[in-house]
């Protein structure tokens, strides 16, 4: 009996190496992912609302896989350029993208002809973060509430102007889902950026703004811009104070934003999964949490499969409301 009880922790001992090995997708060459730098696209630039988050994101899975992952910003193109290079790359999960939802949903839907098809070139890995915007009017125009605004603006169609940080971003489109659910005439005003839109914003050069909470809550909280409404159905933990827009007068009214990893379609299925695995355990880290909150983000760890149905979801949706608002990009 010894002996048997012996030689069968031998044999334990001899196939866990394999077991181990088995856990660990293989990049088809085999050798076991990952085994080098990833490199993680992000369409904005340094700074932006989603190149925070992804940085944050970057950093635990440096830690998690024991690999670097570094942030590569690609913006331009209505977001389209950094997905487009992720797109071509090769699908062996050395390259993905950390992709706002204005890449993924608005952008492609701006264009006569889309750069990609976000059904068929991408592979969804994990959803990061959700967020949602602010309404923020000048202090140096009189309106205090939602319901201030929209009675304005429909005494005076065309008199009053929203700006945002680009045409096709979100802030121009969730306006524009604002303005067709309230029946307002407001004149639209892009920006090469927010940073520039929210300049403006502060000297009266402009009247509204919508704008996501990572980027403007400061300005809000310094009395630099009034808050007026966020956008998702829920007040936010950032603002407590401020009521929701569907609160305000607007029922129903809802623009969260989202950001999330993706990976080229072909990408393989074990990839996939330990990217997931590992993206949605740093998401769970009472220290990420801390981090986005601060950003006046929630992290939403989810399964492949889910974030993938959103994002049709949700390009169902904007393009319903960029075609009424015949928004476009040549």
């Amino acid at each position: 009996m010894m002996l048997f009880q012996i030689a069968v922790r031998v044999l334990a001992l001899a196939c866990l190496p394999t077991l181990l090995h088995a856990q660990t997708p293989s990049t088809g060459s085999g050798q076991t992912y990952p085994n080098r730098a990833i490199r993680m696209l992000v369409p904005q630039a340094p700074g932006s609302a989603s190149d925070n988050v992804a940085r944050l994101i970057a950093a635990e899975l440096t830690a998690r896989l024991g690999q670097q992952v570094v942030v590569d910003n690609r913006p331009g193109g209505a977001l389209t350029i950094g997905i487009d290079m992720m797109i071509k790359s090769a699908p062996d999960g050395y390259t993905l993208a950390y992709a706002p939802i204005g890449s993924l949903v608005i952008g492609p839907n701006m264009f006569r002809k889309p750069p990609y098809d976000v059904n068929k070139d991408i592979a969804a890995v994990a959803l990061g973060a959700l967020n949602q915007m602010l309404l923020a009017g000048s202090p140096r125009h009189p309106f205090k509430s939602v319901q201030e605004v929209i009675d304005f603006a429909k005494q005076n169609p065309g008199k009053l102007s929203n700006a945002s940080s680009g045409n096709g971003s979100p802030g121009h489109v969730g306006f524009e889902l604002l303005r067709s659910m309230a029946g307002l005439n407001v004149v639209h005003v892009p920006y090469k950026g927010g940073a520039a839109a929210i300049t403006d914003l502060i000297a009266g050069q402009v009247h509204l703004m919508m704008e996501s909470l990572n980027s403007i809550t400061p300005h809000a909280k310094a009395g630099r811009v009034r808050a007026l409404g966020v956008t998702a159905l829920k007040r936010s933990p950032a603002m407590p104070e401020v009521p929701t827009i569907a609160e305000s007068g607007v029922p129903g009214y809802e623009a969260t934003t989202w950001n999330g990893i993706i990976a080229p379609a072909g990408t393989p299925r074990a990839i996939i999964q330990r990217l997931n695995s590992e993206i949605n355990a740093a998401l769970a880290s009472a220290s990420l949490k801390e981090k986005l909150a601060m950003l006046g983000a929630d992290p939403a760890p989810d399964t492949p499969e889910k974030f993938a149905a959103l994002i049709r979801s949700e390009n169902l949706k904007w393009a319903e409301v960029i075609k009424r608002s015949g928004a476009k990009i040549d």
